[in-house]
């Protein structure tokens, strides 16, 4: 078996069925928000953490959630949170305190109903509801955040584009003290 293969076919598929409308209506949000805050989980917080490096070699004011140097949200601000079940108990207090304050929030989740979801401005479904069965190879949710870096760099794809970014412009903004 050549595993790669199988491993980018599934990926494919997942991706196949997502509505890709949804990275531009993720993108209006951001170029609206104040400033955006991003955060997950686990794996799906190493996620996040590509999108957010991604968003500020673009020239975005973002912060991860929960780290030591991140500022207070507030109304006019943006919180993406990415959550396979959208129910991730250590990430439904930011849910409420962002919803309380007037932020925005979108959910990029393999579901497209709940508890994070309902509270959400704008939801990003990753797949549908039948594209993730159990897959031997493809261990604990690993098809969901492959799916979803995949779907983020399109977004950013999208960002470069519209905006005629430059690959020098955004090496200008990247770390340097590395």
């Amino acid at each position: 078996m050549d595993h790669q293969q199988f491993i980018l076919d599934k990926l494919s598929g997942i991706l196949n069925v997502t509505d890709k409308t949804k990275g531009a209506e993720l993108l209006k949000l951001v170029e609206a928000a104040g400033r955006t805050f991003i955060g997950g989980a686990g794996r799906s917080l190493l996620v996040s953490r590509f999108f957010a490096m991604r968003l500020v070699h673009a020239g975005y004011n973002v912060s991860m959630v929960g780290e030591v140097v991140t500022p207070a949200i507030k109304s006019g601000d943006l919180l993406i949170l990415v959550s396979g079940s959208g129910g991730t108990e250590t990430l439904l207090p930011f849910v409420k305190k962002a919803k309380s304050l007037g932020a925005k929030l979108v959910v990029i989740s393999m579901k497209k109903t709940s508890p994070m979801a309902d509270a959400a401005d704008l939801v990003i479904q990753i797949g549908q509801d039948d594209s993730f069965p159990l897959t031997k190879g493809m261990p604990m949710g690993s098809q969901f955040e492959l799916s979803t870096l995949i779907f983020l760099e399109g977004v950013i794809s999208e960002l470069i584009h519209a905006k005629g970014l430059t690959e020098e412009g955004m090496r200008a903004i990247h770390a340097n003290l590395e």
